[in-house]
């Protein structure tokens, strides 16, 4: 069976067509990813803008004709954050029907969630101490409690790293006062992810692709001059390094950051947000590890509609 896998995500849609076979094993036949920024202008205010709504649909049709050519036996499409959380979302994917003929289910957080964590242990070593998983998106940011066996706690957070710039609109570069500001409002909207440390504690974090592929990228060119998760599935980071690189970004400007060798040019203005949590995380729970997974969401839909 040939399956079809669109992921329509805050800043980027993904497509995913694979072969399943009798087993459940897979093979890949066709993987792109196209930025839309979906969230663009009017993400904090729940609302899908008229730039970004036609970069969504246009995306979509230049996928269907895709899909279409790869003869696709099943499609499966999610919707995330963006979406879910704009007035205008369900009209959204009622066009998207209309002149594509694709349906695309709208998931919760906690369903986003889920699908994160089957993607995640497929690609990395959990183990059996209880481990943060956490996949920074454009609108929402979803944390994991659990081992390779179970989850112990899930919640979807939004404070995707859009929704946080356009919530905070930094300064270039930053200013300390608004990155504590950043800081306080992350210390009130986490307090549900503080209690559940205290009931499961956690020794390392796990970053699910996005934010975290280009920070170990920028990581391999700017301490090793290589890019060191090319042909990997996951990356171990050095946090002395990721630290350097995080006040680095911190007093960076775009103009700065458009020529940091691994930051492709949609991610320049939201990794800033997106470290400032990442680190928030990391110092706030005394966290030792930090572990790439490439695997995030759509492998873990793949994963359960291959018979998981």
């Amino acid at each position: 069976m040939r399956l079809a896998i669109l992921d329509l995500g805050t800043n980027t849609f993904h497509l995913l067509i694979v072969d399943v076979n009798s087993e459940g094993a897979t093979k890949t036949i066709y993987k792109s990813k196209r930025t839309v920024k979906l969230g663009e202008g009017a993400i904090h205010k729940s609302w899908i803008d008229v730039l970004p709504y036609d970069r969504g649909l246009h995306a979509i049709q230049e996928y269907a004709k895709i899909i279409r050519r790869h003869q696709a036996d099943k499609v499966y499409g999610f919707a995330t954050s963006a979406i879910r959380s704009a007035t205008n979302g369900r009209r959204f994917v009622e066009e998207i029907f209309r002149v594509t003929g694709i349906r695309i289910e709208v998931i919760s957080g906690l369903r986003e969630a889920e699908l994160i964590y089957y993607g995640v242990n497929q690609c990395v070593s959990i183990g059996e101490r209880p481990a943060l998983i956490m996949d920074i998106g454009g609108g929402s940011t979803e944390f994991i409690i659990a081992d390779s066996s179970k989850i112990f706690w899930m919640h979807s957070f939004d404070i995707g790293a859009a929704r946080l710039r356009e919530m905070f609109r930094l300064s270039d570069p930053a200013a300390a006062s608004e990155v504590r500001k950043i800081r306080l409002f992350l210390a009130k909207e986490l307090q549900p992810l503080q209690d559940a440390v205290k009931k499961y504690p956690v020794r390392k974090l796990i970053g699910a692709s996005g934010s975290f592929d280009t920070l170990a990228e920028m990581i391999g060119w700017h301490f090793h001059r290589h890019n060191s998760i090319k042909g990997v599935k996951t990356y171990r980071f050095n946090l002395e390094e990721y630290n350097q690189m995080h006040e680095r970004l911190l007093s960076s400007t775009t103009k700065q950051r458009l020529k940091m060798k691994g930051l492709i040019k949609m991610r320049v203005d939201m990794i800033v947000p997106a470290s400032i949590c990442t680190h928030y995380v990391l110092k706030k729970f005394r966290l030792k590890e930090m572990i790439l997974s490439k695997y995030a969401l759509k492998e873990g839909a793949l994963w359960e509609l291959a018979g998981g």
